[in-house]
């Protein structure tokens, strides 16, 4: 019964795009709607989340998708995509193609090995885990970057120059600057909707306080542009 399946789901803590996916090979119909996120049902949550966003500012914020398609951005964010080719800024933008592709933001990042290992073990493991034929062209596509090959194993962790708590990101901003960020992510707590539970917002924090004053600068800079 399509009972019985929920249950079990709920026991394996299934996602709800595979609980709807196992109801119909089981010839139920699928319980949980997928609004998209522009839809008028979703103006709340959009203003939500747009909210949430502005309010770190000048930190970097964004919000995606299960491909990690940014959907929502901040404007602190947003300075992130200054002299970015147009190879790497491609709709939809998507984190992994704008921090791995050689001619995105992975010149700029002065811990590629460690930050491309991180982020290439993310995509590597969600399109293992899902079985998402979106998610694993995705990697395909960015495991053959020149710049990754021989460069990153997703499977072995970088050795850290030092001992540290986390990974930092740490991105060169020009004029010898760089900044160092950490990054928590956040879901919502009880979605019913296939897109809401897929949703993630991502905002990234100073990991220093160098990098504190310097956010606070590329703030005040793009205000006063104004």
């Amino acid at each position: 019964s399509p009972e019985l399946l929920m249950a079990i789901a709920r026991g394996l803590d299934v996602p709800l795009r595979e609980c709807n996916a196992w109801l119909l090979a089981a010839g139920y119909a699928p319980r949980y709607p997928e609004t998209p996120l522009d839809a008028e049902a979703m103006a709340r949550v959009r203003d939500t989340l747009q909210r949430l966003l502005d309010g770190h500012d000048p930190y970097p914020g964004i919000v995606i998708d299960r491909f990690w398609n940014v959907l929502v951005a901040n404007r602190a964010s947003l300075l992130f995509l200054d002299g970015v080719a147009p190879a790497a800024l491609v709709e939809p933008l998507n984190v992994f193609r704008l921090c791995l592709h050689p001619d995105g933001l992975a010149a700029r990042t002065r811990n590629f090995e460690a930050w491309s290992a991180y982020l290439l073990g993310q995509l590597h493991r969600a399109a293992l885990v899902t079985g998402d034929a979106g998610l694993a062209g995705l990697a395909d596509e960015i495991g053959r970057y020149p710049n990754l090959d021989g460069l990153a194993d997703w499977r072995r962790e970088a050795a850290p120059r030092e001992q540290a708590l986390l990974v930092p990101w740490e991105l060169d901003v020009g004029g010898g600057r760089a900044l160092s960020l950490f990054g928590t992510v956040t879901t919502f707590g009880t979605p019913q909707d296939v897109t809401l539970a897929e949703l993630a917002v991502e905002l990234f924090y100073p990991a220093d306080e160098d990098s504190e004053a310097l956010l606070r600068e590329l703030g005040s800079a793009v205000s006063a542009r104004r």
